[in-house]
Parts: C-alpha cells; sequence; structure tokens
C-alpha cells in the first residue's frame, strides 16, 4: 500500500432546514391560527483518530467530505428532519491545521479522540413560533442558518515507541524485519527505503513496543537533503531514539556517523536530542576492523550511552537490544502513568461521558437568525 503523510480537504457542515408559513385549515378547527413547523438542523462533521488506518492515502481521492442537510420545515406543525452526521476517520497521530490560516484545530495523538470539526447550521423557525398576543398570524418564518465550511490541512506524524535512525543502508529495515513482521525493502544500496515502516515487536511475556523505520538521513537533512526533510516529523512522537551505526569497513567513521545524524536531528529540532538514546553498532557478523568497534565503544563509554552490538543477519544480540528497549519503553510508560495519576489526583476531572470539545446546546439557541421571510 502507497504511504501519504499529507492531505488537504474541504469538510462541510449541513445546512439547516428552513422553517415554513402555513396556516390550519381543519374541519371543526375555527381559527386554527399558525401551523408552520421548523426546519431541522444540519449534520455536523465530525473527525475520529483510529489505530485502523496509517496513512492519508484515502484523502487523496476522496478531499471533500459534506454532512446532511435538514429538513424543510411543513404544515401541521411538523418539523423537518435533522441532517445526517459525517464522521471522517484518520489515522491516530494526525495534526489538523486551518489551511487558510494556519492555526492548529486539533492533534489527534490518541485513538478513538474525536472532535467536531464542521458545525451544521440551526434549523429556522416556522411561523407558529412568532404568534404572541398581539400578532396572532404572523405571515414570515426563518431560512435556517448555513453550516460551517473549512479547508483542512492534514498532517500525519507516525506514533511509535522506538525511532531507527542513521545514515542509508546501515541495516534498519534489515533489524526492523527481524524483530517484527514488518517487511519493507532491503536491498544493497543507499535510500531502499522510500517511507517509514512501523513495526509492532514483542519482549518479554506479554510485553509490547513499536519500532519505527524511518529512511536513512545524510548531512544536510534538516534542510531537505536527500528525504530527511519529508519524513524527520515521524520521530518527533517517539519516546527514545535506536542510532543504528555501520561498523562494516564502509570508508565512514563509525563516531562521524554519530555526530552527523545528532547534528542534523538538532538542527531539525532541539526536543529530539533530549529523548533518550541507544546506540547499535550493526552488521557485526561484516566486521573486519576490530578498532571501528573499538573507536565507537570508547566513544559511547565517554558521553554515557550503552552501546549494543548486533547482527540482523546472524542475529548476534538481537535479543539483548530487544530486551533492553522494552525495558526502556515501559520504564517511561510507568512514568507517563504516574504523572498522569498524579495530575489527575490534584486537579479537577470533568465528569464521565463528557466530551471535551461540548455538544450542541438546543436550549441556548434562542437567538432568532437574521435574514426573516416575510409574505
Amino acid at each position: 500500500m502507497q504511504f501519504l503523510d499529507r492531505a488537504r480537504i474541504v469538510v462541510k457542515g449541513g445546512d439547516g432546514g428552513n422553517g415554513v408559513t402555513a396556516f390550519r385549515r381543519e374541519k371543526f378547527v375555527p381559527r386554527g391560527g399558525p401551523s408552520g413547523g421548523d426546519g431541522g438542523n444540519g449534520g455536523s462533521v465530525y473527525m475520529e483518530a483510529t489505530e485502523q488506518l496509517n496513512t492519508l492515502l484515502q484523502f487523496r481521492f476522496n478531499p471533500e467530505y459534506r454532512a446532511g442537510r435538514g429538513s424543510h420545515g411543513e404544515g401541521s406543525n411538523r418539523h423537518g428532519r435533522d441532517g445526517e452526521d459525517r464522521i471522517v476517520l484518520i489515522p491516530a497521530g494526525t495534526l489538523v491545521t486551518d489551511a487558510e490560516t494556519d492555526e492548529l484545530v486539533h492533534d489527534f495523538s490518541q485513538a478513538g479522540e474525536r472532535i467536531v470539526i464542521a458545525a451544521g447550521g440551526r434549523g429556522g423557525k416556522g411561523n407558529a413560533r412568532f404568534a404572541t398576543s398581539t400578532n396572532r398570524a404572523p405571515r414570515y418564518h426563518e431560512d435556517g442558518g448555513l453550516g460551517v465550511v473549512r479547508a483542512l490541512q492534514l498532517e500525519l506524524k507516525l506514533i511509535a515507541d522506538v525511532g531507527l535512525v542513521g545514515f542509508p543502508n546501515v541495516g534498519k529495515s534489515t533489524l526492523i524485519s527481524r524483530i517484527s513482521a514488518a517487511r519493507p525493502k532491503i536491498a544493497d544500496y543507499p535510500f531502499t527505503t522510500l517511507q517509514p515502516n512501523l513495526g509492532v515487536v514483542a519482549f518479554g511475556e506479554e510485553g509490547t513496543f513499536v519500532v519505527a523505520d524511518i529512511p536513512g538521513l545524510i548531512e544536510g537533512a534538516h534542510e531537505g537533503t536527500g528525504l530527511g526533510l519529508e519524513f524527520l516529523r515521524h520521530i518527533e512522537r517517539t519516546k527514545l531514539l535506536l542510532h543504528v551505526i555501520d561498523v562494516s569497513s564502509t570508508g565512514r567513521d563509525p563516531v562521524e556517523d554519530f555526530q552527523i545524524i545528532s547534528r542534523e536531528l538538532e538542527l531539525y529540532s532541539a526536543g529530539l536530542m533530549a529523548k533518550p538514546q541507544l546506540v547499535a553498532a550493526s552488521k557485526m557478523d561484516a566486521l573486519d576492523d576490530p578498532s571501528r568497534l573499538d573507536l565507537l565503544r570508547g566513544f559511547c563509554e565517554e558521553r554515557g550511552l550503552e552501546l549494543f552490538e548486533i547482527s540482523a543477519v546472524s542475529g548476534h544480540g538481537i535479543d539483548r537490544l530487544v530486551n533492553a528497549l522494552g525495558a526502556s519503553v515501559e520504564e517511561m510508560r510507568r512514568g507517563s502513568r504516574d504523572l498522569v495519576s498524579s495530575l489527575s489526583g490534584s486537579a479537577g476531572v470533568s465528569p464521565a461521558g463528557t466530551p471535551p470539545w461540548g455538544e450542541r446546546d438546543p436550549a441556548a439557541e434562542t437567538s432568532a437568525l437574521p435574514g426573516a421571510n416575510h409574505e
């Protein structure tokens, strides 16, 4: 399946139905009076995050989403039907911004989040609503309100626990295929990986974590060189970074490789270097110059970085690496849960079942809409 992490869509809430001007003329009902019913409310467009999607590809072919409009009111005080709501599903991790103002609308960081993205218009009032003691036969009604129309920019940032970073062709794709069920393209030339790949890794008895394989970075990636700028944002949400360094005879210095990648990450976003980091010395099965490994080991010891010697081909060191990654991720998850518990205990929590974005309150919509029709 193709991968698309940016899309532009248009959403439109349904228009409200018009009220109607009508009078009762029934047998045995003298002076029946006004009987125009109200129009129905327009449907709203909701946006909901789900774990079932991992790309924005569906929006390339369907860029427009409309909710149903409300039906018009009818005589005999019959109200119009409300328009149907429309739910737009997006991958968890999607940032939604207003395409015209660049204002952030919502960051869907958790699956199950749902907000109203384009509210429907209110239904217009029928002439029966305007009858008073001094105006017993009003000959006018209200038109329905227009639904909200918005152009939105969607940007997907994959949600993963561990992000693999490194130069092209250092063994990141081979590693993720070894520790998970992911099957990325693997070849012996640079830039084999052209899109991020996600893999679920099992560790311990029941533990799991998600690994993201990011296309290879090169010097100048933060300025758009290579594929770096397109996919660096996908590691912004990871809990920790794993530097994959090739220690075989590539002609490059492994320490310099680490420094270049670290500099590119810092120049792209200073927050990336604040994440916990581990180092994996890759392709140990092809190591023919032990001094390259010794150089990298000394560098990591000086900076307090834990080094893992691995070979994704032979499986050397893979179990130890997976267990260390899983333990680190689990520790950070416990820290996050403890923080949330402490915050919820010290601050007021909204009643269960009350969504943070609220709902339409019909009782509060008492003001008449402008532009009433008169007969």
